[in-house]
């Protein structure tokens, strides 16, 4: 009876603490940059509760060919916290608003060893269950050219051709329909002329008048 009156009471204080709610994080799937560019990790997260002074973002980073992951960023308190001992400790910017519930970072000069996969994970108190979500990081020396612009161009080039050929074959036929069209007309008008020629030549017989008995 005691311990049904005490959780009463603070449920009427309004003390009991508040039960906290999935939070959904977003990122993008794969980016691609080249050699000594810049590039934007976006980090955002949805959450049923207004957004908390109390919000972090981290960031992870984990190499291509390694099974361990190294922490790169943090962001809690209204502060900013670079690894200084990582590989982006000089490359690395907070271009996010966390107001706006947005964790994204900057990498600079991009190097061919910061291929990976980069993971970031969101707080909003009560809000601190979600699952990070990952976005792979893949540097190139030149521009990539993927099979699907291949592919997509190969059936451009096809297409046009078609759409060539369909073309010659119309304009064969016009020109071949014009070609027999003006002979008509000058076989024709020829025949009307020699028809015309010879009425002209053409003289009637003369009359025989004959005397009558």
């Amino acid at each position: 009876m005691l311990t049904f009156l005490a959780l009463t009471s603070v449920a009427l204080l309004g003390i009991v603490p508040e039960q906290s709610q999935a939070i959904a994080i977003y990122t993008g799937w794969e980016r691609h940059a080249l050699v000594g560019s810049d590039i934007r990790l976006s980090c955002s997260f949805f959450s049923w509760r207004w957004t908390s002074e109390d919000v972090t973002f981290s960031w992870t980073y984990r190499p291509d060919g390694s099974r361990d992951s190294i922490s790169i960023f943090h962001y809690t308190g209204g502060a900013a916290y670079v690894d200084n001992k990582g590989p982006f400790r000089d490359r690395l910017e907070f271009v996010g608003n966390p107001g706006r519930r947005d964790g994204s970072i900057l990498l600079k000069n991009l190097e061919l060893n910061d291929n990976g996969t980069f993971t970031c994970d969101a707080k909003n108190p009560p809000d601190i269950v979600g699952r990070p979500s990952s976005v792979r990081l893949l540097v190139f020396e030149k521009v990539p050219i993927q099979a699907g612009v291949i592919t997509g161009a190969i059936i451009g080039v096809v297409l046009g051709l078609l759409v060539l050929i369909v073309v010659i074959y119309y304009l064969m036929r016009f020109l071949v329909a014009r070609r027999v069209f003006s002979l008509s007309v000058s076989k024709h008008g020829k025949k009307k002329k020699e028809g015309s020629q010879q009425r002209q030549l053409w003289t009637p017989p003369p009359l025989t008048c004959y005397p009558l008995p």
